[in-house]
């Protein structure tokens, strides 16, 4: 199919989580829903029916014994036991508040009380994050699963209003400390919704590698991959992220661009090593060749690269963070589709992706089906529709900042083209504004010098009005000077003078991030 408009993907509406699950028992009951390892070597499945069976018991026992309206946080690894807990807590009429199970004791306590939670649910491992608070009730997701309440196969399922508060997620805190995002019922049933209409995944598997804490991992991830209908492998521990895929064999894998970065560094220190280099730049360029007659050889070719992820992986689709199109055009040479989303916390968070046979390199997409966008005049990018959130708990003065009208203020700065493409030019908050009036993203100087393969990570800021880069630099580039200045002359080619970085600073240590793998430039850039 050409690169063309299309009509949208006929998907079946839900009004809440709970129907979502009433919806696929009744039609797919026997249909495998999730794999996960139970043990080194043993694999468990799980079907849509046993998890409308289980969801309904967890339900049933939390209603019975705490009642409904309460704030309960859940939090662990990624584990069926997981999903369990945060599903039966809004099938039971309560508000799930998902919480980050890296995160220092102190940090949490105050995530806990910031949300008003009275109950928590936690995995055995991360019981110590929570001993000292002993004003909440406590359960361990293992033992949640073993707790039955009466007349469990009869319990109704709760059925909210669109408006009613489902979830509470934490914002990652790049630029400040992390704010409470109130998701309703009704954002959650539009995120399942919308984004399927623009996507199809075109294969039966996924792998679930992002953490179900952050909402790009668990709406999108879980949520809007549940209603594919699809059977979902779980990914427990980042260690095995890579042996899981192979076994999960997924056509479709929804990643941060920190993962398409390490796996395409990993792919190409494997042909370097192996001596394959030329044949596969032969091969490129044999396959592009074919492409312009309609000839398509890609996983032919490149069977042994694409084996990498389990040998069915179709689509990647990449959010959180800007990805570099460079990683787009490489995946694509080798038969594996890179399709960029957009979207962020507040709003439930995927508002805008690629389609399958309808995109554009560069651009993270059209924005989903009954969502408005508008550009404000310095260039901010502003939403309103179902997906966008209620708006911070207990802070209505952040609240204010950026929900105005309905609108919701991104902070990100990009345009729309003439055929509804978004794509974004910076983050207004980054800004480096100089003496001298000029404005400067930095994130353009930083994906510059990210293509280059000595660079690892980088952050661009101003100092005393100048443009400095602090590059972490690869292991076996460390402290070579003489090679980052020259990458930086060659960045700084064909650039007016104000847009030229005057200094670099090598790090011997890994910038300071957040849980999704973001630089959190407040914490990194120096005072």
């Amino acid at each position: 199919m050409k690169n063309k408009r299309y009509p949208l993907y006929e998907v079946t509406k839900v009004s809440s989580v709970s129907d979502l699950i009433k919806q696929k028992a009744g039609s797919i009951p026997d249909r495998v829903a999730f794999k996960y390892r139970k043990g080194r070597d043993n694999i468990e499945s799980k079907t849509f029916g046993q998890v409308y069976h289980e969801v309904q018991t967890a339900a049933c026992w939390i209603d019975q014994n705490y009642g409904r309206g309460n704030h309960i946080a859940i939090i662990g690894e990624n584990s069926y036991e997981w999903l369990v807990a945060f599903l039966g807590t809004l099938a039971s009429g309560n508000v799930a508040v998902p919480i980050d199970k890296e995160l220092p004791a102190a940090e949490v306590e105050w995530l806990i009380r910031k949300a008003e939670v009275n109950a928590v649910f936690i995995s055995k491992t991360y019981q110590d994050l929570v001993e000292n608070l002993t004003d909440l009730k406590v359960m361990t997701l293992k033992n949640l699963q073993g707790m039955k309440g009466e007349d469990s196969e009869n319990y109704l399922l709760y059925e909210p209003q669109p408006e009613e508060l489902a979830c509470i997620f934490f914002t990652s805190g790049t630029s400040g400390r992390s704010k409470g995002v109130m998701l309703t019922h009704g954002n959650l049933a539009s995120e399942i919704y919308g984004p399927c209409c623009l996507f199809d995944p075109e294969g039966t598997s996924m792998c679930a590698v992002l953490p179900f804490h952050h909402a790009f991992g668990l709406n999108v991830a879980i949520l809007m991959s549940y209603n594919y209908g699809v059977t979902i492998f779980l990914n427990k521990s980042l260690k095995r992220a890579k042996e899981d895929i192979l076994l999960a064999k997924p056509q479709v894998l929804m990643l941060v661009p920190m993962f398409i970065e390490v796996f395409y560094k990993q792919i190409m220190d494997g042909i370097k090593k192996s001596g394959k280099m030329d044949k596969v730049r032969k091969g490129v360029r044999i396959s592009n060749l074919l492409l312009k007659v309609g000839v398509d050889k890609r996983r032919t070719f490149f069977k042994e690269i694409i084996d990498n992820f389990g040998g069915e992986l179709k689509y990647i689709i990449s959010g959180g963070a800007h990805l570099d199109p460079f990683y787009v055009k490489a995946f694509r040479e080798w038969g594996i589709e890179i399709r960029n989303g957009y979207g962020t916390t507040e709003c439930s968070p995927c508002v805008a992706i690629n389609r399958n046979y309808y995109n554009r390199d560069g651009s993270v997409g059209q924005v989903i089906e009954g969502t408005l966008v508008r550009t404000t005049e310095d260039g901010e990018i502003q939403f309103k529709g179902s997906v966008v959130m209620k708006g911070y708990y207990n802070d209505p003065e952040a609240t204010a900042e950026v929900l105005q009208d309905g609108w919701y203020s991104t902070g990100d700065l990009g345009y729309v083209d003439k055929d509804g493409f978004l794509f974004l030019t910076g983050r207004k908050k980054n800004l480096i504004i100089l003496s001298n009036g000029e404005n400067i993203s930095p994130e353009e100087l930083e994906n510059d010098l990210h293509l280059d393969p000595a660079v690892n990570e980088v952050l661009v800021y101003d100092k005393d009005s100048k443009i400095i880069a602090e590059i972490y630099p690869e292991e076996e580039y460390m402290g070579n000077e003489d090679y980052f200045n020259n990458l930086v002359n060659e960045v700084n080619k064909g650039r007016p003078a104000y847009k030229q970085i005057a200094k670099v600073v090598l790090r011997d240590k890994e910038f300071i991030k957040n849980s999704s793998k973001k630089i959190v430039r407040y914490k990194n850039i120096p005072q």
